[in-house]
């Protein structure tokens, strides 16, 4: 009888292996102590109301109390869903993330009078308001504040609006809950004939196994599983997509895509220029899936062909400790202190839960506070070679994390997801370019070539497809179109048979890919992976060949947290992303890639 690999209950897990998250919370029992104080604060934001009109002190006071508030409120939210994260099936942190929920839900019904009673002042007050010393703290907040002036409601539809955070929330919620914990995918034999719970983090292992059987066989009895739940998960994302198209047409905005674009500053055309670019060089990505084909020696290519390294035998089994001593030796061009403080935090000081066990959140993730560690989950695979690249990833957010925070004020630290997808494709960039360095002959070059195409494939590639189908649904909620799992898998399959083209082999269940995306559920975020990678390349690319300018330069960017918009920060760092010549430049990157990659082959 063939042995089952079983992943291990959270209990079993050693605790080297999992994250410290004492210094955002010490323990359970103290979680209780600062949620009972939270919820205690939030009376505090009632002796501001009406009175914001009084003095710029006034304002600036409680501006500075519902900063604090979230300070606090972002580690006590923090400890709970990071707990959740480690078993989705425990009913205590379940408890305690909904018990945040309430209170936030709480908290910004009580704070909700603050935009509209700012912004009902007059032009003249705003601009003393900006001018005075008080104010210095606060003034870019402010202006920022200013600018949601004709999307802002009066403060009873605030508060009313505010009221329904929780159930804003339920469809991404249950979708979780679904995916994660009540869908089981069964057992799947691997290419040594080991029994595998197959899960959502063994799925993308099984992909990389070099036995076509492995792959095909794994796909589709994972798929299976959303067949049989394909009209739960199509309401889900439905409500999900109305509730974006809801609350963009209350407040105002043309279209959720606008409503989505606006905090950050980001005119459409940054959207549309993506897309557009991406489309126009979809025959470089065409000949590469010819490519793989012809090289793998298959007669029809499958998605499930799409992730195994084509050079499967070249494959290197790492360690923990050896993909952090690599990672580490790719960022050597970011310094000393970057280095040594991530290789800390990697290694003794507990910044990571490392692997996968019963229950735990799929996927990785970089999360921490102001005032904790920048903590990152891995699912890591010593087999699967792009885990390194994927801790390199999740690397780059914590450092980004951590050199915001210790230069910018709590209020200005958080950065905006637009420019946190550079720091974490940079830091994949110099490991792509150290790899590359070392390679000892062709094969190794083809093969660490091959891992940079399937890169480049599924950040901007993907995530621009995924962009598109967030575009094309939410556009037809606006107009009025039934939003049905017929409808969603036919949308999804004509943008799959653009994108992987006439030659591809689109096997039927792949059409329900588009019911398994998390990131769907935080709509039009998934484009900002591929700005994300395209101003990467430019700036890993001006760093390499640059000096101590273009370091400190790069080096101020992560700095800078929110302290600008997160277009002027790339301008600022060396890459304009308000124009598509970086994309291009990303682009013409992987046909040269393709070329050289048929010649090594």
């Amino acid at each position: 009888m063939s042995k089952v690999l079983r992943l291990p209950k959270r209990s079993g897990v050693k605790a080297a292996d999992t994250w410290d998250l004492s210094p955002m919370c010490e323990s359970d029992a103290q979680w209780e102590e600062m949620f009972t104080k939270l919820d205690k604060q939030i009376a505090g934001f009632a002796k501001f109301r009406g009175k914001l009109k009084e003095s710029a002190k006034s304002l600036a006071n409680c501006l500075r109390f519902d900063a604090d508030f979230d300070r606090l409120a972002e580690r006590v939210g923090g400890y709970a869903h990071l707990r959740l994260t480690e078993d989705q099936a425990n009913s205590s942190y379940q408890a305690m993330v909904a018990r945040f929920t309430n209170l936030a839900t709480r908290a910004s019904q009580a704070a909700s009078y603050i935009r509209p009673e700012v912004l009902a002042l007059p032009k003249k007050t705003l601009e003393q308001y900006l001018a005075a010393k008080e104010m210095a703290p606060w003034k870019l907040a402010l202006e920022r504040l200013i600018r949601f002036k004709p999307y802002t409601l009066n403060a009873r539809e605030e508060e009313m609006l505010a009221m329904q955070g929780e159930m804003a929330g339920a469809s991404s919620k249950a979708f979780r809950q679904l995916l994660d914990a009540d869908m089981k995918f069964g057992l799947v034999k691997n290419e040594k004939g080991e029994e595998v719970e197959l899960s959502n983090s063994t799925f993308s292992k099984l992909l990389v196994s070099p036995e076509r059987s492995v792959r095909k066989n794994a796909f589709h009895q994972y798929y299976q599983q959303f067949v049989g739940h394909e009209n739960t998960l199509a309401a889900l994302l439905t409500g999900s997509i109305h509730k974006d198209v809801y609350y963009a047409k209350v407040r105002g905005y043309k279209s959720s895509l606008e409503a989505a674009l606006f905090p950050d500053n980001v005119p459409q055309s940054v959207y549309d220029n993506l897309i557009s670019t991406v489309r126009k060089h979809l025959p470089a990505v065409h000949r590469y899936y010819d490519v793989r084909r012809r090289k793998m020696k298959l007669k029809d290519i499958h998605h499930y062909d799409t992730y195994v390294p084509i050079l499967s035998d070249l494959e290197v089994k790492r360690n923990w400790n050896q993909a952090v001593k690599l990672v580490v030796e790719s960022l050597a061009p970011l310094g000393s202190e970057y280095c040594s403080v991530l290789e800390e935090g990697l290694t003794t000081g507990r910044w990571c839960d490392r692997y996968p066990n019963q229950g735990k959140q799929s996927g990785a993730f970089s999360s921490g506070s102001f005032d904790s560690p920048p903590y990152i989950l891995m699912n890591y695979s010593p087999e699967v070679f792009n885990d390194v690249f994927t801790l390199a990833h999740e690397a780059g957010h914590s450092m980004h994390t951590w050199h915001s925070a210790r230069n910018q004020p709590y209020q200005y630290y958080g950065y905006v997801i637009f420019v946190a997808e550079v720091a974490s494709t940079f830091n994949e960039e110099l490991l792509s370019h150290h790899l590359l360095s070392q390679a000892q002959d062709d094969r190794e070059r083809a093969y660490l070539i091959n891992r940079e195409l399937d890169d480049i494939r599924g950040t901007i590639i993907r995530q621009t497809m995924f962009a598109e189908f967030e575009k094309v649904t939410h556009e037809m909620a606006e107009a009025g179109e039934p939003l049905t799992v017929e409808s969603l898998k036919a949308a999804y399959r004509k943008l799959l048979e653009a994108y992987f083209g006439p030659d591809f082999a689109l096997d039927d269940e792949l059409s329900l890919e588009c019911l398994r995306i998390p990131h769907f559920y935080r709509a039009f975020y998934v484009y900002k992976y591929a700005t994300g990678l395209s101003a990467a390349i430019a700036l890993s690319q001006r760093v390499l060949s640059g000096g101590k300018q273009e370091l400190a330069e790069y080096l101020g960017f992560l700095a800078g947290g929110c302290s600008k918009d997160p277009l002027d920060l790339l301008k600022d760092a060396g890459v304009d992303m308000r124009k598509p010549a970086p994309i291009e430049t990303a682009l013409k990157h992987f046909a040269k890639r393709v070329e050289e990659l048929d010649e090594l082959l």
